[in-house]
Parts: structure tokens; sequence; C-alpha cells
């Protein structure tokens, strides 16, 4: 059963204060798979305790990996199955419900391609209608048997054959970069390594190079932008996994569009994830940001311009975007995000579905939106059991009364406790009144 719709308060005066954030969703699903696939025991440090990365580390489990949990699941311990070598996966037989989590499902894939089989791998209803062609596509190049018991590139699925030699594997990058990466974790560990070749142009490419760096963590010598892998022994590691950027975009929103200022610390720089570029576009739209090798900060200009932005490299923000040009002076137009319809909602109908519930003029194009600026009215938002629909559109709430989120206990597929922190924005605040 969902949790009674929410009610977002606006805030009385603009914020100031730091936030935190938890650990990234993209490089804890990676993280754990690399660990489960490596020599030894990792220790994952900072690792995020969401719905999604729970279900990594219960399909891991399952397949005959060991992780012990400390800190409140902040820290895993994985005591990796030492895949490599002409080694497989512990177990041979498993049954793997990955519930919500795409990222798990696609990059899990052709972890499955190192193990005899035979592995059932399913998900919730919303996963299930999410394309998963390009995997299962790319396992039967490795010369791995799947059965689909249902529509032809969906789960419900079953592997087996394996496991897979390796060798030159030809995909798609225009629907999910995930399935490439699942190939980089796994190509290490075939006895003839992995060379992929793209037939289309790759989308959210930063989260590839995310994938590389993380195996360069776990002792595997790639190249950035590199898409051969020969075959090599992943090592066990200590592993410390950033803040969120896409989380953290919805806090240097809501300082942009109340004029505060938000700090998040973790997140600087250094940063490994593409979407901390979320920071750029609010720059563009009048923001100032201050950056530092581990920390970032927004603070709200008095006005916000529209802009016109391709997203395609950081499309989780996509939606928070969306909420913010609201209050803009001006339309924003986003592009290049085209291949968000097949997210958990579709991203660009549902988000110009609910600013016009909103009483905000907007328009889908085939690639984006645009957003036309104008006084939000109260209104119950549809989330279409999406987290970022959820996180974003309360953004509005912040500064206008009425706003309501539907089912707002999607948000612990990757942060449970958003609307605490959300809150937290109220606890510090800078002297006068707010806007």
């Amino acid at each position: 059963m969902s949790a009674p719709p929410l009610r977002i308060e606006p805030l009385s005066r603009p914020p100031d204060t730091t936030v935190v954030v938890p650990g990234s969703k993209s490089l804890t699903v990676r993280a754990v798979l690399a660990a489960a696939l490596a020599d030894g025991t990792s220790r994952i440090e900072g690792a995020l305790r969401a719905d999604d990365t729970e279900a990594v580390v219960d399909a891991v489990r399952r397949l005959g990996v060991e992780v012990r949990e400390e800190a409140d699941g902040e820290e895993l311990h994985v005591v990796g199955a030492g895949v490599g070598d002409g080694g497989q996966l512990p177990r041979g037989r498993a049954d793997l419900d990955v519930r919500q989590s795409g990222a798990t499902a696609r990059m899990l894939l052709p972890v499955l391609g190192l193990g005899p089989g035979p592995y059932r791998l399913d998900g919730a209803d919303q996963l299930r209608a999410r394309p998963m062609g390009p995997g299962l596509d790319a396992l039967r190049q490795l010369g791995v048997r799947v059965h689909e018991e249902g529509p032809p590139g969906h789960l419900p699925v079953v592997i087996d054959g394996g496991p897979a030699e390796g060798g030159t594997v030809r995909v798609p990058g225009d629907v999910s970069s995930q399935f490439l990466s699942g190939l980089l974790l796994a190509g290490p560990c075939l006895r003839r390594g992995v060379a992929v070749e793209l037939t289309t142009e790759l989308v959210s490419a930063p989260y590839v190079e995310m994938t590389r760096a993380v195996l360069r963590a776990f002792g595997v010598p790639v190249a950035p932008g590199a898409l051969r892998l020969e075959p090599a022994r992943l090592r066990a590691t200590r592993y410390r996994v950033e803040p969120d950027a896409s989380a953290a975009s919805y806090f240097f929103a809501a300082a942009a569009i109340t004029g505060g200022r938000v700090r998040v610390e973790g997140l600087g720089t250094a940063s490994l994830q593409g979407d901390l570029r979320f920071v750029d576009v609010l720059e563009r739209m009048g923001a100032t940001v201050r950056r530092g090798e581990g920390w970032t900060e927004v603070v709200g200009p008095p006005v916000l311009h529209g802009v016109e932005v391709d997203m395609g490299e950081l499309s989780d923000t996509a939606p928070t975007l969306a909420a913010t040009a609201v209050f803009a002076d001006s339309p924003t137009r986003v592009t290049g995000v085209g291949f968000i319809r097949a997210k958990e909602s579709d991203r660009i109908g549902a988000v110009v579905e609910e600013l016009r519930r909103c009483g905000i003029e907007a328009d889908e194009e085939p690639d984006g939106f645009v957003v036309r600026p104008g006084p939000p009215r109260p209104a119950r938002v549809r989330t279409y059991d999406d987290h970022r629909m959820a996180m974003s559109f309360a953004l509005l709430g912040l500064r206008v009364p009425g706003i309501e989120i539907d089912d707002p206990g999607c948000v612990a597929k990757t942060f449970p406790g958003y609307f605490a922190a959300l809150d937290r924005l109220r606890l510090r605040a800078a002297p006068g009144d707010g806007r």
C-alpha cells in the first residue's frame, strides 16, 4: 500500500546550510559488482542504503558471494568470488529479483554470463516494462543462452550455458549506457576479454567513465574511453563511495529557486559523477557556484533566467531542471534526453503532464521538453512510482503553498530520507524574508 500524499510546506526564509546526501547509487552498484568478482575481501565505505542498492547486494549474495553490512549498512565487506583466469561464479543456479533497479539488472546481465546457470532474473512490473534487449543480445553474442519468459527484450529471463569465453560484442549506445558498463565490469573476467563495438551514439557517457574509474580502483588497467578489456583479475580494495550527485541536485536547485545558500560536502572538482555538472546549468541561469576539491556550494540569484541545454549526459537531473525552470524569467528548453521516456516513468511526458497539473505551461518535444515559467497553483502531483518525479516536484512546494506529493514513499528507491533532508533546509535559515 502506498503512503498517503505529503504536503510540502513552503520555506519561511531562504536556506543557509550544509546538506549531507547519501552515497552515490551508481557508484555503490558498480563497486558491489566489482568487489563480488574480485580476489579477497573489499571494504566499501559510504555505500548508499536504499532499495536499489539492497537489490544488488541481495543478488550477489544469491550468487554465492558473502556480503557483511557494518555501520547501519553504509559500510559493506564483500568477500569476492575471485572470478577470472577461467574461474566462474560460485553458485551455478539462482533466482534473482532485482526489484525496480534497472542499473542492477542491466549491469548484472553480463556478470551472469560468468557462470553456468541457469539464472532467472526478474524484477517489479515497472522494471519488466523497461528495455533489456541490448543486454540480452550481448549475452547471445557471447555464446550464452537466453530465454525470455515474456515479451522479447524484457524481464523475466533465464540465462544459462556459460561461462562465456568473451570476444567482440556489438551493442547500441542510445538505449542506456548501463549495458556497456555491465560488459566492462564483466569483461576482465572473460577468458578472452571483451571488445565492445558501439552501433549508435553513446548516451550518458560520464556513467561509463565512472565504470572505468571503479575498475581502476579494483586494479584493472583500463584507459579513459577504452572499449576493449584484456583478461585481468580484479583485486580487493578499500573503496570510498562519493555522495550522490543526482540526489544533491535537488538541494542545489532549492538554493537556486529560493535565493538561499546550500553547500554539499564530499562533492567537488575531484568528483567522478557527471551529474554534478547540473550546477553548471544553474550557473548559466544566474546562480553563483563555488567549488572546492571536496565540496560544492550554490547561492541563488535575485532572478533566474531560462536556458536551452542538452541534458543528454546528465539526464537524471532533467526533472530537477524542469522544477527549477518554473521560477525563471524566461522559458527553458531541455534537449538530448529522448531516451528518458524509458526510465522508471516517461520522464518527458510525466514531467510535462505534472507541470500542467500545477498550472505551468509546458510542451513535449521529440528529445526533451519546454517549460514556460509562471506561478504554480496548488496541486497533488502524481509520481508514477518514480523517485525522481517525487523529489523534483517537491521543490515547487518550497516556494508555493498547496503542493502535495502523491506516493512519497517511492523515494525509498534511492533516497529514503529525502523528505527529512528537505525539511532540514529550515534549520539554519538566512536572516530576512523568503522570496
